[in-house]
C-alpha cells in the first residue's frame, strides 16, 4: 500500500511540474509580415490609394497596421511602409513614416485588413527608443527596443 501511495505522490509531482511559461501576454505577432523601407526619395515620392488607419500597435518589433479601404475582398492589395530616414535628434530621437496601399480592387464594399512590418531597420545605435510619427494617424507611437 505504501509503494502505490509513494508512486502516486511521484506521478502527481511529475504533472505538478508540467507548466505553460504563459506568466505574462503572449505577443500575436511573431514574425512581420514586411520589412520597414528606408529610402528618402521613395518616401518624398509615395502615392497611395485611399485609406483609413483603424489601429496601429506595436508588438515586439513589429508595427501592426489594421486599416480599411474599397474593394472587392482585399485579399489583391500590397502594402508598404517608408521612413524618411530623417531622425529628429531629441530625446527620445523621431522618426517620420509614410503607410502605401496599392489597391487595384475597383469594387465599392469596405473591407479592413492588418498588416505588420519589422522595425528593427529604425533601430538606432545607443538608443533603446524612438517616437514614430505614422502619417494619417492621430497620435505618435513610442518603439522600445
Amino acid at each position: 500500500m505504501k509503494k502505490i501511495i509513494f508512486l502516486a505522490s511521484v506521478v502527481l509531482c511529475f504533472m505538478n511540474m508540467q507548466c505553460d511559461d504563459d506568466d505574462g501576454e503572449r505577443p500575436s505577432i511573431l514574425v512581420c509580415d514586411q520589412t520597414t523601407i528606408v529610402d528618402k526619395e521613395v518616401y518624398d515620392n509615395l502615392v497611395s490609394e485611399h485609406f483609413a488607419i483603424v489601429d496601429a500597435q506595436i508588438i515586439n518589433n513589429c508595427l501592426a497596421v489594421e486599416i480599411s479601404a474599397s474593394g472587392c475582398d482585399g485579399n489583391s492589395w500590397k502594402f508598404n511602409l517608408v521612413d524618411s530616414g530623417a531622425v529628429a535628434e531629441s530625446s527620445p530621437e523621431q522618426r517620420y513614416l509614410k503607410f502605401q496601399l496599392i489597391n487595384d480592387e475597383n469594387c465599392l464594399a469596405v473591407f479592413e485588413r492588418t498588416v505588420s512590418f519589422d522595425l528593427t531597420p529604425l533601430q538606432i545605435n545607443g538608443s533603446h527608443e524612438i517616437i514614430l510619427h505614422l502619417e494619417g494617424l492621430e497620435s505618435s507611437l513610442n518603439y522600445k527596443y
